[in-house]
């Protein structure tokens, strides 16, 4: 695949329009002389199914950003996304012998449930077919929408395989084929999202509109649109890093198919971007940007923030670039006073990746590893350069007396001077923020099993989650009388704070102080020395298991 700039908008010698540009899409030859895209987009037939949504004003990121941020809440339609729009367009433009006959759409995600809602509102049969590891809850989605109308089949492995037996589908049963965005209809349907940016702004100050980017579609019609009627109005498109295509096309001037995709952002996972769309985005879109998935997991939570919606991760890639573009221009110092529009175009998340977007989307956290003293006190000194800091990771294991100590430590710092202090007070801190490995594995398996650590007890603490619990709780400890071996603590927002911590007590006395710290500190805990599994994993004394 051809490199490009991540994350800067890129330019393109525009096309000059085409006397007889075809477009690849569901049987329809499409002329630029013949297919008017602001006349169709003008009389386009959403609104029987989709409703005008809401421009909403973006308080907490405009004023993060220097600038006016609206959002165009698509996520509020009725399948929580804009994909309705194009997909009934399409179906109702169908003769009656067509409509009869039947449709069939290959998605495994928004696209399939507009066709479904479609279909059950014209009381059309409609095929959908879905790859069979489409998850339950997207399979569920289609069904409720479609009813009695629609039959979902689940075929292949792949979105490939699934595909093919949509085209067999076409080919042997007559039904027609709803693209999800190579289809002048669709695009045309989508580009309606456009009209009622224009018109809710009012001939108001308006310097760009970013659409998420997948096939195509809905950057296209926005663009075909927005470009005629105020030519003025910048349209950026938006594409996971890892799933680039139009990217990649336009820096090319060619379709560019790609050997493969991420699939965090999946409602916008495509390896080809339709020839149609293509055609339109050349001809008409000012810029690409490309944003990583720390970047999408940030404009969630950063949508939430304002709109208290959760958006899927698709939904969020005009957010994320809307950002990454804004904070590109302040770096030049004309971003004051701008007025940007970002498309909201989905918000059917899978709950199950919650705690990912969790753990990815606070960009105030920083993450380092650091060296200190193995000796009795370390950790307190060590808290005490960088309170009052709200710390959200803190993770240890004794390794043996002789050695320093290395630790991993996230937290919130409120300056950059962070670094320099630490480096001073000799803790070699070393930057892993943006370290995959770290942030993917390493972090959760930091220490391990010690062979030196001797006799160990092992206690699991909770105590109220507020700013310098933490370093109250580890200013209870005895530094003269036991040492801390094992310390893992995560903020995970929970009203209640969880630390799991090793303590090596050697003599009576050591015993007797141990037990009076528990009595004094007030915080429920669990003793966990005799855990089958800890003593399986983290000591030199395997046990023997069945």
């Amino acid at each position: 695949m051809l490199a490009v700039r991540r994350g800067a908008a890129l330019p393109w010698r525009r096309l000059a329009s085409s006397t007889a540009a075809t477009a690849a899409a569901a049987g329809i030859t499409c002329h630029s002389d013949r297919f008017d895209y602001l006349r169709e987009i003008l009389n386009s037939r959403v609104y029987d199914v989709a409703v005008e949504t809401g421009l909403q004003r973006a308080p907490k990121l405009s004023r993060t950003l220097g600038c006016e941020v609206h959002i165009k809440r698509e996520d509020t339609q009725p399948v929580f996304s804009f994909k309705i729009r194009g997909a009934y367009n399409k179906i109702v433009s169908l003769d009656a012998a067509a409509l009869g006959a039947g449709v069939v759409a290959c998605s495994a995600g928004n696209h399939a449930q507009g066709v479904a809602f479609s279909c059950r509102y014209l009381e059309a049969r409609a095929v959908v077919v879905m790859p069979r590891g489409t998850p339950r809850i997207k399979v569920d989605s289609v069904r409720q929408h479609g009813g009695e109308y629609v039959d979902v089949r689940l075929v292949g492995d792949s979105y490939d395989e699934a595909a093919a037996e949509a085209h067999r589908l076409v080919r042997d049963e007559g039904l027609t084929l709803i693209h999800p965005f190579d289809d002048p209809l669709v695009i045309a349907g989508q580009g309606s999202v456009g009209a009622e940016i224009l018109r809710q702004k009012n001939g108001k100050r308006l310097d760009a509109i970013f659409c998420c980017c997948g096939g195509g579609g809905l950057l296209a019609g926005v663009a075909a649109y927005v470009k005629q009627v105020r030519p003025d109005v910048a349209v950026y498109g938006v594409e996971a890093c890892d799933a680039a295509g139009m990217t990649a096309s336009l820096d090319r001037g060619e379709r560019v198919v790609l050997d493969r995709v991420g699939l965090f952002a999946d409602g916008a996972a495509v390896k080809a971007v339709g020839a149609e769309t293509f055609r339109l985005a050349h001809k008409y879109v000012d810029g690409m940007i490309t944003v990583d998935n720390d970047e999408i997991c940030a404009a969630i939570k950063q949508g939430f923030e304002d709109t208290r919606c959760v958006l899927e991760p698709a939904g969020a890639l005009a957010l994320a670039g809307l950002r990454k573009h804004v904070e590109g221009k302040a770096l030049g110092g004309d971003a004051s006073g701008r007025s940007y529009v970002a498309v909201s175009s989905g918000a059917n998340m899978d709950f199950d990746r919650l705690r990912f977007v969790s753990e990815r989307a606070d960009r105030s956290e920083v993450r380092l590893a650091v060296t200190i003293p193995e000796a009795p006190g370390a950790f307190q000194k060590f808290y005490d350069h960088i309170f009052p800091c709200n710390v959200t990771e803190f993770s240890y294991r004794f390794h043996r007396h002789d050695a320093p100590a290395h630790i991993i430590v996230a937290f919130q710092p409120q300056t950059d001077a962070y670094m320099g202090r630490l480096s001073d007070a000799g803790y070699s801190p070393r930057n892993i923020t943006d370290d995959e490995l770290v942030n993917t594995h390493l972090r959760h398996l930091n220490g391990g099993r010690s062979e030196f650590v001797g006799e160990e007890r092992l206690f699991r603490f909770e105590f109220p989650e507020a700013p310098g619990a933490l370093k109250t709780f580890l200013s209870h400890f005895e530094t003269d009388a036991f040492n801390c071996s094992l310390f893992h603590y995560r903020n995970y927002g929970h009203d209640f704070g969880r630390v799991l911590v090793g303590v090596q007590a050697t003599t009576d006395r050591a015993e007797a102080k141990l037990d009076a710290f528990l009595a004094e500190l007030g915080y429920r805990y669990v003793e966990e020395t005799d855990n089958e599994t800890y003593v399986q994993f983290l000591t030199a004394n395997r046990r023997a298991t069945a």
